[in-house]
Formats: C-alpha cells, sequence, structure tokens
C-alpha cells in the first residue's frame, strides 16, 4: 500500500488530489490507532467517504495528548511545539525525515526558485534557544543546500545582522530573511535600511515577547523599516510536514499535496473547501503521522485555494471534538 507514496504525493496534480487523499485516509484509518479510534468514535464508516470534505479531521490537539503514528515505528526525529515549562507540547513523531526535507525543498522552489540562487538568514532566536524546533530543522536545511557563506543564523547579533545585510546589498545577491515576528520586530527598531535584494518573510509569533500586533500593522512596520514594498509570509505548524507561503497581503498559497478547508465554528463537521470558519489541512505529505488536521486557526479560503489566518480561535478546543481527549 505504502509503495510509491511519496512521489505520489509530490507529484500529485490538481485533478488526483482527491482520489489520493482518500487512499491516504484509508491507509491512516487501517494503520494509526489514535485516528482509527477517532474516526469510530464519530460514527463515521469509512466505505460511505466519497471526497476530502468528508474525511474526519482530527482536532491538533490530540498531538498534546497522544502518539499519533501510522504504523509501529521508532522516529528518526521528534519535533515539538514551542511553549513553557508550564504548558503541555506538541509532539510529532517523524518516521522519514527524507519525506519532511522533500516536502519543504520542492515546497519552497516552487515559489521562489533554487535554493541554490539565495543566501539565507535566519532570525529565529526563540526557536534556536531550545530543542526540535522543526522551524529551525528547516531553515538550516534550506542554509546547507544554499552554501553561501554569508547564510546563518544570527540570534541576537544585529549589528553584525546589519553588517551583512549591507554587504549583501553592495554585492547584489539574492537574499532571504526568514524570521519570527518579534524578531524582525526588535531588529527592524534598531537599524533601518531599504533593501532591494532582500525577501523579508515572517513566521508569525509574538510567543509573549512583545503586544500582539495584526499582521497588516506588522508588515507595514516592516515595510517601512525595511524599505521594502512587501513582506512575505510562511504558514507551518509542528504538526505538519508542509508549508504554505504568503508573497503580499497575508494571502497564502499551498503547494499541491496541501489542501486547506474550512469547518463552521459551531458545528465542527460542517467542512466546506471555501468560505471564512476554522481552518481544517490536508497535508499529504504527512503520511506517516495524521494527513487530516483541524487547527485552531481561524481564516478564509477562497475558490481558487488560496487562504487568510485571521488568528486563533479562543477556547480552541474543537466544540464537540473533544472525543478521546480524556
Amino acid at each position: 500500500m505504502t509503495q510509491g507514496f511519496p512521489d505520489k504525493i509530490f507529484n500529485v496534480k490538481e485533478e488526483d488530489f482527491p482520489r489520493l487523499a482518500l487512499d491516504i485516509f484509508n491507509f491512516q484509518y487501517l494503520n494509526n490507532d489514535v485516528y482509527r479510534s477517532y474516526t469510530d468514535a464519530l460514527g463515521v464508516n469509512p466505505q460511505n467517504i466519497k471526497k476530502p470534505a468528508e474525511i474526519p479531521f482530527l482536532p491538533i490537539g490530540f498531538y498534546k495528548t497522544h502518539t499519533i503514528q501510522t504504523t509501529s515505528f521508532a522516529p528518526e526525529i521528534i519535533f515539538e511545539s514551542s511553549g513553557t515549562s508550564q504548558t503541555t507540547k506538541s509532539l510529532h513523531y517523524v518516521r522519514e525525515s527524507g519525506i519532511y526535507r522533500r516536502s519543504f525543498t520542492e515546497g519552497f522552489e516552487r515559489f521562489y526558485g533554487p535554493v541554490m540562487d539565495w543566501c539565507i538568514i535566519g532570525l529565529l532566536p526563540s526557536y534556536l534557544e531550545r530543542t526540535g524546533s522543526s522551524l529551525v530543522y528547516m531553515v538550516e536545511e534550506l542554509i546547507k543546500r544554499g552554501r553561501h557563506e554569508k547564510s546563518g543564523f544570527y540570534l541576537h547579533d544585529h549589528a553584525r545582522l546589519f553588517e551583512t545585510l549591507q554587504q549583501l546589498e553592495k554585492q547584489q545577491q539574492k537574499t532571504l530573511l526568514i524570521g519570527v515576528s518579534f524578531a524582525l520586530l526588535d531588529f527592524s527598531e534598531k537599524f533601518r535600511m531599504k533593501l532591494k535584494h532582500c525577501l523579508v518573510m515572517e513566521t508569525g509569533g509574538m510567543k509573549g515577547k512583545r503586544k500582539e500586533i495584526v499582521r497588516p500593522e506588522m508588515h507595514q512596520l516592516l515595510k517601512e523599516s525595511f524599505g521594502v514594498s512587501s513582506v512575505h509570509s510562511e504558514y507551518g505548524m509542528t504538526e505538519l510536514l508542509s508549508q504554505a507561503y504568503s508573497k503580499a497581503n497575508g494571502i497564502f498559497e499551498s503547494p499541491p499535496w496541501m489542501r486547506v478547508m474550512v469547518r463552521d465554528e459551531d458545528d465542527p463537521f460542517d467542512v466546506r473547501e471555501n468560505g471564512a470558519g476554522i481552518l481544517n489541512i490536508i497535508d499529504l505529505a504527512n503520511i506517516w503521522s495524521c494527513s487530516f488536521i483541524a487547527t485552531d486557526d481561524a481564516g478564509k479560503v477562497s475558490p481558487d485555494g488560496k487562504f487568510e489566518v485571521l488568528g486563533r480561535v479562543d477556547n480552541s478546543d474543537l466544540r464537540g471534538c473533544n472525543l478521546l481527549l480524556t
């Protein structure tokens, strides 16, 4: 059943996505004890599911309370979410790290071209100061693949980062500055510049470091400080193996093997392909975990599949979906 799955996933065409999603659902239902128990608890008969919107989406909170694995395996790597010592962290058990590397590399290059063309600079202090960050893993691997001598993580050394960006600008080097939101804002307040050859990308999250502000306001501050016409965004999470990207205005686009839907806030089983609601994500690359995740993010999905993220849902346990959490 699993033979050839990765190639099918990363080469999937739009018209073949529904069939492949159903195949992966059936595979995970049969081989993932937690997901099967959840599906059964909902009273869903897998034989009655005919389209992706009918597939049960596992509440993302299960990654904090259960081991989510499809088949039994010893993980090559375990990713864990950020949080304080008082909060329960999500754990993502990854059977094949190569699938993650393929997903984020091919995903990035679909939107931004060959990694080799870029100098990649990571400004991810809170993530680097802990272990198990899937974001750090991704950026570190892209840095390795890009092989530019100035690529790397700059943590809190803002003066060195400023000097490096100035040098890269003089060289007209294509550069990606990717950072967590609060770190980009901290840097931008100390050093203002006009970047013509650098793409600024935020990964979201103030993580309690600064007062929360809405994305448009944050982007405006960064645009003014860096002299860029737009700020890009990356949308990903510990529980997934794929990312979506926004090149402007917070409108995200997914790679072909990732699809975003919405569910009704008051009826979590009312799932639609577009509209406003709470985001559900199909990530076919998540073959050894669960490819069908009900997130805690509110948003809008347009008919062409592009989407916006409007914020987190308050009291984000799924209404009516707490099955198996105890």
